[in-house]
């Protein structure tokens, strides 16, 4: 539950340090936010790159820059340099360097919980629903509206459900192209973050589909790992257009949620043995 709290960036909950830079990272509850400070001659792929690995960051960035210049070069050769007082998205798939004498001085609001952290650190394992998403016929789509058309359609889609995740404390774990793949640590709210997200996809003319499952994971490097994302992932494959299911252990742990289910009956998840009972969204209830 959100509560009145305040962390100081003088006594971080973590320190990342490497050559030429630092992330201090405090934890509010399920938010983690950073301060980045690169120093003149910080670039990550000389900085960074050997500690976790990788041709170019993979991370998404969203943050303030308080002072300095960081130069972005994404993988398909786009260029952008950002300034003191900037708000800035960068996406997956960049290199970037401080330019000038004085340091990049930021806060970010994304990727704080795994930028920098080396793929060899402890995994987390924990309890967590996982939800994915996709959109229904988004080849169709894209063939009926065209290349353009279909960018400006996915960017808005993709920040309608950015905003749904944020709303119900959800953890963006990655995107498949066309969907989202999220953690919750609780059930009720992964179900009611599924049914805002169908909502806002709908109002955009977007229709997609959901599937949850409950399980154990490895949460490590920013990816979520273990049979529960297998299972997860299979029980979107058998929605249909608007529908979201669930799975029979995700569905056992929202008795007295207010949410109604219809059954589904059992089936066969691939890769996974035997049956699963799946059920079928009928009422989101109260938000």
């Amino acid at each position: 539950m959100p509560r009145l709290q305040r962390k100081s960036f003088a006594t971080p909950d973590e320190v990342r340090p490497f050559e030429h830079g630092r992330i201090d990272v405090v934890h509010l509850d399920e938010t983690a936010l950073a301060r980045l400070i690169y120093q003149p001659r910080w670039r990550w792929s000389t900085d960074v790159a050997p500690i976790i690995g990788g041709t170019s960051c993979q991370n998404r960035h969203v943050g303030y820059v308080i002072s300095g210049r960081l130069h972005v070069m994404l993988d398909d050769g786009t260029e952008l340099e950002l300034r003191g007082n900037d708000a800035y998205e960068i996406p997956p798939g960049h290199d970037a360097w401080v330019v000038g004498d004085e340091a990049w001085d930021v806060i970010e609001f994304a990727s704080a919980r795994v930028y920098g952290v080396r793929p060899d650190a402890a995994e987390e394992r924990t309890l967590a629903t996982l939800l994915f998403t996709d959109i229904v016929d988004s080849t169709a789509t894209v063939e009926r509206v065209g290349d353009a058309a279909w960018r400006t359609m996915l960017l808005d889609h993709n920040d309608q459900m950015r905003a749904q995740l944020d709303r119900f404390r959800g953890r963006e774990i990655t995107t498949t192209g066309d969907g989202f793949v999220a953690v919750f640590d609780g059930a009720a709210r992964a179900v009611r973050c599924a049914a805002a997200m169908r909502a806002a996809a709908e109002g955009l003319g977007l229709p997609i589909r959901a599937g949850l499952h409950t399980g154990e994971v490895e949460l490590t490097g920013g990816n979520a790992r273990g049979v529960a994302v297998h299972a997860a992932a299979r029980v979107a494959a058998l929605a249909g257009p608007g529908q979201i299911l669930v799975s029979s252990t995700t569905h056992d742990l929202l008795e007295g949620s207010g949410l109604q289910f219809v059954d589904r009956g059992r089936h066969t998840l691939k890769g996974l043995d035997g049956e699963r009972q799946v059920f079928l969204l009928v009422e989101s209830g109260p938000a």
